[in-house]
This record gives structure tokens, sequence and C-alpha cells, in this order.
């Protein structure tokens, strides 16, 4: 796609730094610059007339006045980042420094870039697919180094290679199908289902392996959304704080202290929990701690993991028995809290109500604390997920795509035993081909494009 016009955006963090900078893409990138940089007694330093990937050094004026001392990083296309003509200014990084220079290239011509605009160039002039754009947003906002390295290697294009490797494969057999079908006398189908049939079963096989792991995959990137539930005063608040190594939730002996949730964020060996804590689970006439309590509930039916908190110093209550009859065996951990003092509460009592497995903690003393870190790594983190090279679509666009993709291949599969034409088989064959498009964009539609885009942050 050619653009007529040239954007420019702060490109670095607000905030006083020691540097910061501009970037200028588009046709007149080159020549806007050269306007407005210029040597200390105010002449040209030939902007136009230097080759890509140079840099020079001047002043930026505005008329006759000059603004700052900078770098210039000079691009030319292709071979830039938007595959524009292209300019960067390393200026002193003081916020209104900043946008002094962003004002004065914008009176120069160009016009302040939206959102994502640069990566959005990249990607419709060709440079980049969409997962490689979407990389882009993930590396800026890894937390962690499974994180990172997943987003670098999506840059480098595992995920574009392997999507446009098996769209090739598809679009053989259609390709082979239809010139059956219309050229019968030089292509023979005897045999051909058997051969198909080997062909989409290992495809599926592949396909199942990459969904399963990537599932997994995906709570390293984003995080485990974990949700602490419990009756009044279980120690739900105090559990908090001990993962979180100081107290940032208010413990008393008052019940119903926590009324709203409370959100934080931990690291348990590079997994990142995302932990909310919630009002106490109760029959209550107080209008603010029902709605609290209904939070609660409502946080717990969408949280991937649930920390029910019942207090072991005390039988269980009618308030116990509810909480541990909703939570499930597949995204639950029981932990009977308060182990530094008489137990009241067996494994045979929790077991009537729920078979999620049971951790005995002291959020006061901190035990139990490594055991039930472990034990959320044997849930989350399997051994399929590595730190080998292996492609992991933890983009969930991506992901769900995928599976559509999949879901078309399997009523391939489906037609075959069912001894269905081979006409029927290129129908679902081509529903896979444009589900993979949509992964890396080549059947994507302006709106999703522009959705994806308008997240990233200015300056991208």
């Amino acid at each position: 796609m050619y653009y007529t016009d040239t954007i420019a955006a702060i490109a670095t963090a607000a905030g006083n730094s020691g540097i910061g900078i501009i970037r200028i893409s588009g046709s007149d990138s080159i020549i806007i610059a050269d306007k407005i940089i210029k040597s200390k007694t105010g002449r040209s330093i030939g902007l136009c007339d230097k080759d890509s990937h140079t840099i020079s050094y001047g002043f930026v004026f505005d008329e006759n006045v000059c603004i700052d001392e900078v770098l210039v990083f000079l691009y030319r296309a292709p071979k830039s980042y938007t595959a524009e003509d292209s300019v960067e200014i390393s200026c002193h990084g003081g916020m209104y420094v900043l946008k002094r220079v962003l004002d004065t290239v914008i009176k120069n011509g160009a016009r302040p870039a939206e959102p994502g605009e640069f990566t959005k160039r990249a990607f419709e002039n060709g440079r980049i697919d969409l997962t490689q754009s979407e990389a882009v947003m993930d590396m800026i906002s890894s937390e962690n180094e499974f994180s990172r390295k997943n987003s670098i290697e999506q840059l480098r294009g595992s995920v574009k290679d392997m999507i446009i490797s098996l769209r090739g494969k598809i679009l053989d057999e259609c390709a082979y199908i239809e010139a059956a079908l219309d050229d019968p006398e030089h292509y023979d189908l005897d045999g051909y289902t058997s051969v198909l049939d080997k062909k989409i079963t290992d495809m599926i096989k592949d396909a199942d392996e990459l969904i399963d792991s990537s599932k997994n995959a995906r709570y390293l990137k984003e995080g485990i959304n974990a949700a602490i539930i419990g009756r009044p005063n279980a120690g739900k608040s105090s559990l908090l704080n001990m993962l979180l190594g100081y107290e940032r939730a208010i413990v008393t002996k008052e019940e119903g202290t926590t009324r709203d949730l409370i959100e934080e964020k931990i690291s348990l060996d590079g997994i990142v929990l995302n932990l909310t804590d919630t009002a106490g689970i109760r029959s209550s006439d107080n209008e603010a701690e029902r709605i609290g309590i209904k939070k609660a509930r409502d946080i717990a039916k969408t949280s991937d993991l649930i920390l029910a908190v019942l207090d072991g110093s005390e039988k269980l209550n009618e308030n116990d028995i509810e909480i541990l009859s909703s939570v499930s065996r597949e995204r639950s951990l029981i932990l009977i809290n308060k182990n530094d003092i008489d137990n009241r509460i067996t494994a045979e009592d929790i077991k009537k109500y729920s078979e999620a497995d049971i951790i005995s903690i002291s959020s006061k003393t901190g035990d139990g604390f490594n055991e039930l870190k472990d034990k959320i790594k044997e849930m989350f983190y399997t051994d399929k997920i590595s730190d080998n090279k292996q492609i992991y679509l933890t983009n969930l666009r991506q992901l769900n795509s995928f599976i559509n993709a999949r879901d078309s291949l399997l009523l391939v599969k489906n037609a075959i035993e069912n001894k269905m034409t081979e006409d029927v088989f290129t129908v679902d064959l081509m529903d896979a081909y444009e589900e993979l498009g949509r992964i890396i964009g080549e059947s994507t539609d302006d709106a999703l494009a522009d959705k994806i885009f308008k997240d990233f942050c200015m300056g991208k």
C-alpha cells in the first residue's frame, strides 16, 4: 500500500529521561527533517543527499529558533521499520523538548501518527505479517522470560513460516483435486482418498499438539487469573499479603472488612499470578457487602484458578460448604489455613463436598507456600512447554483461528470416512486455508486490523 501522507510521533515513553526519539515515516519524512535540522550556524546538513542507514549530527530549528541538539538516523525505503522513507531524531529526553521538536516536525508537513500506525504501515506495506505485528506489542508488554522469548521467535517469523507451510500443503491438495476433476485423463484419483486421509491425519495430529501446548503457554504469557475466595475471616487477605510479601490488604478480627476486589500480581518462578482478593462469602444484610460478595462469585466463575481458603481452626459451616460445592477439581485448590494452631478440618470432611486438591497452609508463618507454588506450576506449567524454539500461539485471536482451521480439517477427515466425493473435500480444505490466512493477515478485513493496531502505544 502506498501512503501519500507523512506521520510523526514521540516513540519513547513519557517522562524525563536522558534521550527521547521522534519517529517520522512517509514519502516526505527526509525532506521535512532536512528543513528543520541544520548545522550550528543554521546551514543545511544535506540530509536529502545522505545514504540510508546513516547518522548525522545537527540542531533542530523552528524557523530561526534553535530548539535542541540532536542525532538523526536516516532510513530509505524499503529498508526501514515501515518500509517507507523514515527518520528518527534522537533528542534530549525532557517531555517539553520532545513535544517542541514534534510540533516543529508537524508544522513542516507531517501529521500526528495514530496509535500503532507505524507498525500498521509495516504490515500493510508487506514488511511483516499480522503475527509479527502482534508480537511487537507482546514484546513491549512481556513480563517474563518465556513471553519475551516467544515474542522474539514470532518477530523472527516462526508462526508465519509455519502457517505458510501448512497453507501450502492444503493448497496442493485442493489444486490436485480440482485438476483431477477437470482433467481426469491426466490426473488419477484412484486410491487418492487413502493418501489424503493420511496427510490430513498427520496435519490434525500436529495441530492438536500445537493447540494443547499453546493453551498452557498462554498462561505463561498473560499470567494465571487466580481468585482467592472463602468465608469472612478465613484468611484470604492474609494469604494475599503472604504471597505478595507485604501488607497490601487490611487484616483485622472484624468480619467483612474486604468488600471490593483487590488485584495484585506476583511471579512464581517466572509464572505471573494475577491475584484477586474477594469479599468473604456469606449471607449479609449490608448492601455494600452484598455487592462485594456478588463480585466475588462473578470473578470466581471466570478465573483460571480458584484458591478456596478455609479457616482450619473452626469446623466447616454452611458458607464453607457452599464454597466447596461450587469449586471444580480441574481449576481449584482448597487451602486449609491456620495450620499453626489446632486444626479442626480434615481432608475427609472436605472430600464430602469437593474433589479438588487440598493443601495445608499458614498465612501467618508461610508454611505450605512452597507446596502451593509447586502445585500451581504442576497445574499450568506442563512438560510440553519448554525453553526450546517450539512454536506457541499465545495470542487468543491466532489460537481461535487455528482451532477453526483444525476443525475444518476434521470435517475433511469425516468426509473421507463417509466416502463422500472429492469435490466435497475442497470446500472444507479451503475453509481451513482461509482460517489460517486470518492468522497472518492475508484474509483479514480492515476492521480487524484497525482493532488490533489501535491498542498499540503511540509512536509504535
